[in-house]
């Protein structure tokens, strides 16, 4: 809990009984490699703190091939938060990449959360703010970057993930082959 408490006070400052109120909303839970916290036609339940490890969050094309749409690593958080805040079905999985752990809240745990420490929605705006903004840088690399400048990018701004990941699944969050990595990696910068 100490770590989410150090990340929320990058953003707002929580008095004692504010911090104190955080245990009793989340929940605890270790992920094995491989294993699934949420799977497509799933309703999204919870909210993901990740405290240790490694998440991909993708979905299933048409001709079955996996697409990455985002990683996930310690200190961020991973949610597929269409469904979690509609109700509906998920159409995305998040896996763990390797055995992780985890901070997890549900929608209605949250909303009471907000009613008890109401600066926590400030640090969640601010967070979704940022996450919304990363979104769409990364779109605007997948129009405008050649695959091998988003690879160089990508690995200039975060190089922990191009060693964690594997490159079929990098690959694919570049969208690009996992063959044309491997040319591109094995290339002189």
């Amino acid at each position: 809990m100490e770590q989410l408490i150090q990340h929320i006070g990058k953003s707002v400052v929580l008095t004692p009984e504010e911090k104190n109120n955080l245990s009793l909303y989340f929940h605890s839970q270790t992920v094995s490699k491989k294993d699934f916290l949420l799977s497509e036609g799933q309703v999204c339940q919870f909210n993901y703190f990740i405290i240790k490890g490694c998440f991909r969050l993708y979905l299933c094309t048409e001709n079955g091939k996996e697409q990455v749409i985002q990683f996930g690593i310690e200190n961020w958080w991973i949610t597929d938060y269409s469904s979690y805040t509609s109700g509906r079905p998920s159409k995305f999985y998040i896996q763990a990449i390797e055995t992780s752990e985890v901070l997890y809240i549900s929608r209605n745990e949250q909303e009471q959360l907000f009613e008890k420490v109401p600066r926590l929605e400030s640090y969640f705006r601010k967070n979704l703010e940022r996450a919304y903004a990363a979104s769409l840088t990364r779109i605007e690399y997948l129009f405008l970057l050649s695959g091998e400048e988003r690879y160089r990018n990508f690995a200039k701004i975060y190089p922990g993930f191009v060693q964690r990941v594997p490159q079929y699944m990098l690959a694919s969050f570049l969208g690009i082959s996992p063959e044309y990595l491997s040319e591109i990696r094995k290339k002189p910068e």
